[in-house]
């Protein structure tokens, strides 16, 4: 199968999602021009004349009519007694009873690209389950359609580009009265070719990310399949593992999105003091598991080295993803240092100055260096390093996000990263971070788990949750339940500030910060501090966009957790505002 060839990989998603749902009928149709045929694109399981040749002309009492105008699936168990909708004879001539419509939606300019038919020659009933699935399925088809689409115009642009600095190139050799007029505009057109090349990487990386996040949904939907049907059979002994198999996928989803986020700089941050040489001493057996044994780790720390200001579990990631860098330029083996160290901020152009022209005494920062003895980078590729999306290893090998996400962390933390490297002589990475000026609060460090309350039953405190997504919102307000709280919940901000409005007592505030409606979580919390100065407010949010103004700081008595989370790290977390 040609991954540029759209017929094909319709037709193999038709087969595969037949294959799921256990029918052997499945096609594609296409939306045509004229906004109301459909043209059967793809399609397994139908006779000669069907794909490519059947038509659906919709009205407004057809199945696909409905789909198309409202956006939801459309699903008849039997179509010889369906009364809602009509469908075309060729359905009836195949054999047809059930039928379920899920649309295709489409991409830029173009609303809907067509539906997913999913047919069977019995009368049967589609469950929730199947309808997911198949909204699922149409979503990864309607990606592959608009990344099909991108590369079509990209070809095409690149092509022009191509063409125009030709032209250019043609008219500054025969013109030299024009020449530093023609330089100008082909320097104009040049960038615009490098948009068109950077535009392709984003095509890479959205198809290694799908690669990615579908194994992960793969993982977690064939546990959750596993444990309903072994729930089903009474066999509660193997529950277990796929439950540990579901929530680790979930994981590596979640940590994959912190990635993305790191690198766009819209994550949120949670700076505490960090004592670096503690946390490199905790990683040195997960990174000589990770390294291999053909690969040596050694530290150098330093002495009384004071305590940085950053997220640790971001620091973490940064290094873990420096380590595995590393790794990969020494495919036969080498070494790896780990150094930290007090030090000074170096003037780099890419360094952040805003802490050092508020705070002079902050010049000393930590340093956190990482050198390994590999390949090394030529001068271009090291001074791309940093890129979005840039890398060098093959197609479905690397994201291009892993030094762009230690770059998004250390710049969104106020500190400055440095790159040194050399054919033939290795690389060092070099990290600066703000160091903490202060007193911990505990006189211990950055060991937050000491500090966790023990999960008990809470008294009398009220909670009101406001979340638009109903799973999400169930699940908070059953744990928040579970732990004795009284708990109001709102879908939207609208309703979460009448419910406030109506309130003789409120002691925390748990919103999503996307809500829909007109009125964000940031804003409900704003409007709910105007009737209740100094409420505890709790965001739960899976983006970090728009929580707070300026450099993303939080008033007092705020919190943000990411999505997704532990359900005993919510609790924990709520119980500590709450003083529980």
């Amino acid at each position: 199968m040609r991954a540029d060839d759209l017929d094909e990989i319709l037709t193999e998603a038709c087969r595969l999602v037949g294959k799921a749902l256990n029918t052997d009928l499945a096609k594609v149709v296409e939306l045509q021009e004229n906004g109301h045929t459909l043209l059967v694109r793809a399609g397994v399981g139908w006779k000669p004349g069907v794909v490519g040749k059947a038509t659906i002309e919709m009205t407004e009492n057809t199945s696909e009519g409905r789909a198309l105008e409202t956006g939801e699936p459309m699903v008849s168990p039997d179509i010889q007694t369906e009364t809602r909708f009509s469908y075309p004879p060729f359905l009836i001539d195949n054999g047809v009873r059930a039928v379920a419509n899920v649309v295709v939606f489409g991409g830029k300019g173009r609303p809907h690209f067509g539906i997913l038919q999913i047919d069977s020659r019995k009368p049967r009933h589609f469950t929730g389950s199947d309808i997911a699935f198949l909204r699922g399925y149409a979503n990864l088809i309607a990606a592959a359609v608009d990344r099909l689409r991108l590369r079509r115009e990209m070809r095409l642009e690149k092509e022009v580009l191509e063409t125009k600095v030709a032209e250019r190139t043609r008219q500054l050799t025969e013109a030299n009265t024009k020449l530093r007029v023609e330089a100008e505009e082909r320097a104009r057109v040049e960038e615009s070719l490098r948009q068109a090349h950077k535009m392709e990487a984003v095509g890479q990386l959205t198809g290694g990310l799908a690669h990615d996040f579908n194994n992960l949904l793969a993982g977690i939907s064939g546990s959750l399949e596993l444990i309903r049907t072994r729930a089903a059979q009474g066999r509660m002994g193997d529950l277990e593992r796929y439950i540990v198999a579901a929530l680790t996928s979930t994981s590596r989803a979640a940590a994959l999105t912190h990635r993305l986020l790191a690198f766009s700089r819209r994550q949120t941050l949670d700076p505490k003091p960090t004592d670096v040489n503690h946390m490199v001493r905790s990683m040195e057996d997960l990174l000589r598991r990770t390294v291999g044994p053909s690969i040596q780790i050694d530290t150098s720390l330093a002495s009384e080295l004071s305590l940085a200001l950053c997220d640790q579990n971001q620091l973490e990631s940064a290094l873990l993803n420096l380590v595995i860098n590393a790794r990969d330029a020494m495919p036969h083996g080498g070494h790896i240092l780990l150094e930290t160290a007090n030090a000074v901020f170096p003037d780099l152009p890419l360094a952040s100055k805003d802490v050092l022209a508020t705070n002079p005494s902050s010049k000393i920062c930590v340093a956190l260096f990482v050198t390994d003895t590999g390949v090394g980078m030529p001068p271009d590729v090291r001074a791309r390093a940093f890129d979005p999306f840039f890398t060098t290893k093959p197609m479905g090998e690397g994201t291009g996000l892993g030094l762009s996400m230690v770059y998004g962390f250390v710049q969104q933390s106020g500190g400055q990263v440095q790159l040194l490297s050399e054919v033939g002589r290795g690389t060092t990475v070099k990290i600066y971070l703000p160091r903490h000026v202060g007193v911990v609060a505990d006189g211990k460090g950055t060991d937050d788990a000491a500090a966790r309350p023990n999960l008990r039953t809470a008294s009398s405190a009220v909670v009101l949750v406001v979340e638009d997504e109903p799973p999400v919102r169930m699940v908070i307000v059953d744990v928040l339940s579970d732990l004795g709280y009284t708990v109001l919940e709102a879908g939207d901000g609208h309703s979460g500030l009448h419910i406030l409005e109506t309130l003789s007592r409120i002691d925390l505030l748990v919103t999503d910060v996307g809500l829909p409606g007109g009125m964000n979580g940031r804003q409900l919390a704003d409007a709910a501090r105007r009737r209740w100065p100094g409420l505890a407010i709790l965001f739960v949010t899976g983006y970090a966009e728009g929580i707070a103004a300026g450099k993303g700081l939080l008033e007092n008595g705020m919190q943000v957790i990411t999505k997704p989370f532990s359900l005993d790290a919510f609790a924990t977390r709520v119980q500590g505002i709450l003083g529980d």
